[in-house]
């Protein structure tokens, strides 16, 4: 139970700060200097931009705005039956941390996530993405979508085209040793996805277990806004951890 309790604490400071960094790229736990793409995010710091790669925006191609607009109706055809959170729960959608305030809450399918790594259905999203309403309900704003971690960008170019929308994944992850747990809070945080540490030999130099990569690859799609770039947004990245089934993330696993 304790550990369960530090884990949803975990959860909490990375929705709480959010990720709305253009970031740096991770191969073989080595951070590799950033796209200047990924360098344009306000207020952001170095340590934070340190725990997400994003995927750069390419040149458009013909067929890309066609490819792009199809997604975009096939995620509204998804969300359809799901304008009630109720039956999206009754279709086995689970809500991440239900009883933690949240902007934006993700109710996850884990089906659609195992198969999202074999084969991409849009109308089938990983995640629905739902905001909190007044009464206590929820209203659906979005979906996310999302492919396993070793996915190469020209795959996902294939899924939807990297002209329109940018991919990213959480990276950089010290998992702190006994007794520092706490220190994955706060604004001089050390460890996780938000802290200062954000290198294989730092992390081992503190008695950290180093994760290049903790969670595949994500993109979230809003198909009720009108101007594209809402529809593809990247700030919206920070209105909630992006979820995926915890055994996914095993820098998140506590002792």
């Amino acid at each position: 139970m304790r550990n369960r309790r530090l884990l949803l604490l975990m959860f909490l400071g990375l929705v709480v700060i959010g990720f709305r960094a253009r970031l740096a790229s991770v191969v073989e736990g080595k951070s590799l200097p950033r796209n200047p793409q990924n360098t344009s995010a306000a207020g952001m710091s170095d340590g934070k931009m340190a725990h997400m790669y994003m995927t750069s925006l390419r040149p458009p191609k013909p067929g890309d705005l066609q490819n792009a607009a199809a997604i975009v109706a096939a995620a509204k055809t998804a969300m359809a039956p799901y304008q009630d959170y109720r039956k999206a729960l009754a279709d086995g959608f689970v809500i991440f941390l239900p009883n933690i305030p949240q902007p934006q809450y993700h109710f996850t399918k884990g089906a659609n996530g195992l198969e999202a790594r074999r084969h991409f259905d849009p109308l089938k999203p990983t995640s629905l993405l739902y905001t909190k309403t007044a009464d206590g309900g929820y209203k659906l704003v979005g979906v996310m979508y999302t492919d396993r971690v070793d996915a190469t960008e020209e795959e996902l170019n294939q899924r939807i085209p990297l002209s329109v929308a940018r991919w990213h994944q959480h990276v950089n992850f010290c998992k702190a040793p006994v007794g520092k747990k706490l220190e994955y809070f706060g604004p001089h945080a050390r460890f996780g996805l938000v802290g200062s540490i954000n290198t294989r030999e730092a992390c081992e130099a503190e008695g950290g277990e180093f994760y290049p990569h903790v969670l595949g690859w994500m993109v979230h799609v809003y198909p009720y806004e009108t101007d594209p770039k809402k529809i593809w947004s990247t700030e919206d990245d920070g209105h909630g951890h992006d979820n995926m089934d915890q055994s996914a993330m095993p820098g998140m696993k506590m002792d």
